[in-house]
This record gives C-alpha cells, sequence and structure tokens, in this order.
C-alpha cells in the first residue's frame, strides 16, 4: 500500500466514522440544551435531570439509526475489501 492510498483510507474510515456519530451527537446537543434552557427558565438546579432524557434519546436515535450505521459500516468494508483484493 501506498502512502496515498493509506491517506485515503483513513479520510474515507474518519468520514463514515462521523456519518455513523453524527445523529447521536446532534440528538443529545439538542436534548441538553432544551433540558438546559427549561432549567434556566423554571430556575430548577438539579443536576441530574439532564441525564435521563439525553440517554433516553441517544438511545431511540441509536435504535432508529442502526440499520444506516450497518450500511455504512458494510460499505466501507466492501471498500476495504476490494482494495486488499487488487494488491
Amino acid at each position: 500500500m501506498d502512502p496515498a492510498s493509506t491517506i485515503d483510507f483513513a479520510r474515507s474510515a474518519i468520514l463514515v466514522l462521523l456519518e455513523i456519530i453524527a445523529p447521536c451527537m446532534i440528538t443529545a446537543l439538542v436534548v441538553g440544551l432544551v433540558i438546559g434552557l427549561l432549567q434556566a427558565l423554571t430556575q430548577i438546579q438539579e443536576q441530574t435531570l439532564v441525564f435521563v432524557p439525553k440517554i433516553v434519546a441517544v438511545f431511540i436515535v441509536l435504535l432508529l439509526a442502526l440499520p444506516f450505521a450497518g450500511q455504512a459500516m458494510s460499505g466501507l468494508m466492501t471498500d476495504i475489501a476490494t482494495k486488499i483484493a487488487a494488491y
């Protein structure tokens, strides 16, 4: 493997990682922002209030995004196998 193909492989792996993790991270960000805004408006200073809704929301998004993540990883593995077979 030459350095250019190694860098290309690493770049594609990082892009697949970002595609897989983005829905969970965006969901956690939005839920945390909404709960934080609600806490600021109602002046509830409970620190653990953020965790349960965030965990539930991220779990639901993980369940919904699981087929997409599997397809993305399968595509990456197919690409890797094709590159290995080409050498």
